[in-house]
């Protein structure tokens, strides 16, 4: 586990504290470059906490509040998306989760998980602080909720096998 702690010299919040959980440190100082001190204008500057195991990451959320998961979906053993589903099931007040997917596939499973987000890789240090900051508004406004899977296409509508006029004979186009 390691800290990077800063305060908030602007007006005297106390800082959000963000776990970011990932096997990988490339990816834990990628997310860490991304969010930045803060994350957004209207919130205080941030406590980022980083974290390589689950262990620890229990160890950490049984004594201490976060604000934030961010959580990589593509950790292992542990994946961020099992831990966000264990941390829902087994916590009294979980911090609110951003999942960093690979695949857009894997939203329905992020979904599962119980995360109120996600973020794909490669990580975007636009897209990923104001989700992040999204997340955050939503859950201090008493508004977090975890996300839902998009309900799924009728066969044939969101595809690129859609039929239109070019691909049916010209008999049966009229």
């Amino acid at each position: 586990m390691s800290s990077v702690a800063s305060s908030d010299s602007t007006n005297g919040a106390t800082p959000l504290k963000v776990i970011v959980y990932s096997d990988d440190r490339t990816v834990r100082q990628q997310v860490r470059l991304a969010l930045g001190r803060k994350i957004a204008r209207d919130l205080p500057e941030i406590a980022v906490t980083e974290f390589a195991t689950q262990d620890a990451l229990f160890e950490a959320l049984d004594h201490e509040h976060f604000d934030l998961a961010m959580l990589d979906g593509e950790a292992v053993p542990s994946g961020g998306m099992g831990i966000s589903h264990q941390m829902k099931d087994e916590l009294a007040s979980p911090p609110p989760v951003v999942l960093l997917i690979a695949r857009p596939t894997d939203a329905w499973l992020a979904a599962w998980s119980n995360a109120e987000a996600i973020s794909p890789y490669p990580i975007d240090p636009i897209r990923l602080p104001d989700t992040a900051a999204e997340v955050v508004r939503r859950a201090r406004s008493g508004q977090a909720f975890p996300m839902k899977p998009e309900p799924e296409p009728a066969p044939g509508s969101a595809s690129r096998h859609a039929p239109d006029k070019h691909d049916q004979p010209q008999e049966m186009a009229e």
